[in-house]
């Protein structure tokens, strides 16, 4: 019986990626594993099909070959046989995906140490200036006793007896071998038949250190610093992990950031407002500043104090920072007071309102047309 197309058995146009070949291969090979299909014969010979199929529809020069002569190109020496090894390869790293048996590949038992996060909150005048800050950090340090070995002073770690030191095992199932994760050494490669006492075997133990961390100015709130290689050490003498700072910036009491750039909003008199005036207001580097109100403001404007925000990260410009005025409304009126409000109302016309007075003639436009 003449051997169908590989293209065919996989189920995928001539021109598909790789990713496209492994997706269908995966698909195929778990509906039609043995496992999967106990004492069925066509079920076993379709997945033998599809695996020679992919073993060589995956690589780049056989599938080169493939396309130009066809099964041809195999016909010596070639078919599932020679590929038994590849096959045996690819069924561990598909099992290890859909069966979480990988683990990860250890190398004599050194293991890299976890990362950790560290939260930090600072101030805005902080984030301005920058600082450098002490922080204390409890850790896993490498163990002094046993120089992160885990064994005994005096004593080393040996192989481990089931992989060979390899970490990993093998077990031959059918015409296929599954790779898995050492039981006994946990895929380390090496036991310890005595441990230190100072840190029972696993090479570090926790203390807490004291970190000196630079805060550039400018820096912004969320900011991720990286500190190498001073997360945990590492397992049995294996590479420390990383130290992670993330940076919070509180909120406050008067401004409000917007990347380089500052909002203050204050509030001023009706008075002031409608003659004019001035006031001061701080600023972030701790001076004050102050800004001329003209006559006539009216709430929301707005008024650029330039250069006064924050610090560019890593460059020598500053941002800008605006301030928003709204008017007050008087409250707790005197009766002399509300003497004088009433009478400015009776000397004020619709020139010195314009906005409002506009508005009600828009109003009074729109009733009169609905009415009509």
């Amino acid at each position: 019986m003449a051997k169908r197309d590989f293209y065919e058995v996989l189920g995928v146009p001539r021109d598909a990626d790789e990713k496209t070949l492994k997706s269908a291969y995966r698909k195929l090979a778990m509906q039609y594993h043995p496992d999967r299909n106990p004492d069925d014969a066509a079920a076993e010979t379709q997945f033998k099909e599809v695996n020679e199929a992919y073993d060589t529809l995956k690589d780049a020069q056989k599938r080169a070959a493939y396309d130009r002569f066809g099964h041809a190109a195999f016909e010596n020496g070639g078919g599932f046989g020679a590929h038994s090894h590849d096959f045996a390869s690819t069924m561990s790293d598909i099992f290890e995906e859909f069966f979480g048996m990988g683990g990860g590949r250890r190398s004599g038992g050194r293991e890299r140490g976890a990362d950790l996060r560290y939260n930090l909150d600072i101030t805005l005048e902080e984030a301005f200036s920058g600082k450098t800050v002490e922080i204390a950090v409890p850790t896993s340090v490498t163990c002094t006793a046993c120089s992160g070995s885990g064994a005994k002073p005096g004593t080393s770690p040996t192989a481990c007896r089931t992989c060979g030191g390899a970490g990993r095992v093998r077990a031959a199932q059918g015409f296929f071998t599954l790779e898995r994760t050492c039981p006994t050494c946990q895929g380390r490669g090496q036991v310890i038949s005595d441990p230190c006492t100072s840190c029972g075997g696993a090479g570090r133990t926790t203390q807490e250190r004291t970190l000196s961390v630079n805060i550039p100015a400018g820096i912004e709130d969320g900011t991720r610093i990286r500190l190498a290689g001073e997360g945990e050490a590492g397992l049995r003498g294996g590479p420390p992990g990383d130290l992670y700072i993330f940076l919070s910036i509180k909120p406050h009491e008067f401004f409000q950031r917007d990347g380089a750039d500052l909002y203050c909003r204050v509030p001023i008199s009706m008075t002031t407002a409608a003659l004019g005036g001035q006031f001061d207001v701080p600023t972030v580097d701790g001076a004050t500043t102050r800004v001329k109100v003209p006559e006539s403001t009216q709430t929301g404007k707005q008024f650029r104090l330039k250069g006064k925000g924050m610090p560019v990260l890593r460059s020598s410009q500053f941002g800008d920072m605006y301030i928003q005025v709204t008017v007050e409304t008087p409250t707790n009126l005197t009766k002399r007071q509300r003497e004088l409000l009433a009478e400015f109302e009776r000397e004020s016309s619709g020139e010195n309102n314009p906005e409002s007075t506009g508005f009600f003639a828009r109003v009074k436009d729109f009733l009169d047309n609905l009415g009509g």
